[in-house]
């Protein structure tokens, strides 16, 4: 077993030589170093964001709920609004760099092979009214979470509004997407492009929820616990609202962002 085992030892060792084994040597040119550089700063900027969201609904929420109000003025400006800068601004590099992303190296190279057949598909109009699908979406939940209270009062309601609200964006989508770029019954939309699709049009709907809604009551909540103007009573209920939709949605929009690289083709394609 000793010869055995040295014998081994030996040759693992000998891969390790330059004459044996050698290492791929990479040297990327600048539009691959931009390509890895935005995938990059969209994983980074996306774990501050996520893991703050999770922070808030799975700590902050529940520890709220313990502190007095002499201590709260006492925690919550030093401790939150360090971690709403980071959270909000983490949101906007995270959906800017998937925008970009998405646009250059997802739908792009679809769009090429679309337009070999001789079709005039255009990316531009594509990603345009991609765009604004998830943004009349958004605007439709914040009138509901801005003027209808009574659909707000249980968050089992509204679970049940926002989730006929995402489905039928993500149907749109799919539809949007898809046709757009089938030529002569030939469908050239990939998998990757409808998975991050739906999954991206869920992360804008997110973005848009942090900046116009989380972080404007937020601001008014802790801008009263330092000497400001008292915060409308319904602002607290407003923001935990939208701050638990995000943290629901954030987990398909996870599950979208795994299924596009080939491992579950989930609308099926390429």
């Amino acid at each position: 077993m000793l010869i055995e085992s040295t014998s081994h030892l030996g040759f693992a060792l000998g891969m390790l030589d330059g004459s044996v084994f050698k290492m791929p040597s990479f040297s990327p040119s600048g539009g691959e170093f931009a390509h890895i550089l935005m995938r990059w700063l969209h994983f980074v900027a996306g774990i501050t964001w996520i893991g703050l969201l999770y922070f808030f609904n799975l700590v902050n929420v529940p520890l709220q709920k313990k502190l007095d109000a002499d201590t709260k003025k006492k925690v919550n400006p030093d401790l939150l609004l360090p971690a709403l800068w980071y959270f909000r601004w983490g949101a906007l590099v995270t959906v800017l760099a998937g925008f970009g992303y998405y646009a250059m190296y997802i739908l792009r190279p679809d769009v090429g092979n679309a337009n070999v057949t001789g079709a005039n598909v255009s990316g531009r109009i594509i990603l345009i009214v991609w765009f604004f699908i998830p943004i009349v979406t958004f605007l439709v939940e914040f009138l509901i979470i801005k003027k209808v209270p009574a659909l707000i009062k249980d968050g089992r309601v509204f679970a049940v509004v926002a989730l006929i609200l995402v489905v039928a964006m993500g149907a749109v989508i799919i539809k949007w997407l898809d046709g757009s770029l089938t030529v002569n019954g030939q469908h050239f939309a990939s998998n990757k492009t409808l998975s991050i699709g739906v999954g991206g049009a869920m992360g804008l709907i997110m973005l848009l929820n942090v900046w116009g809604i989380i972080w404007p009551a937020n601001k008014r909540i802790i801008g009263a616990l330092t000497g400001g103007p008292p915060a409308a009573p319904e602002l607290a209920r407003q923001a935990f609202i939208a701050s638990r939709t995000n943290a629901w949605l954030s987990l398909p929009m996870l599950l979208f962002m795994g299924t596009s690289h080939g491992d579950w083709l989930i609308f099926g394609g390429h």
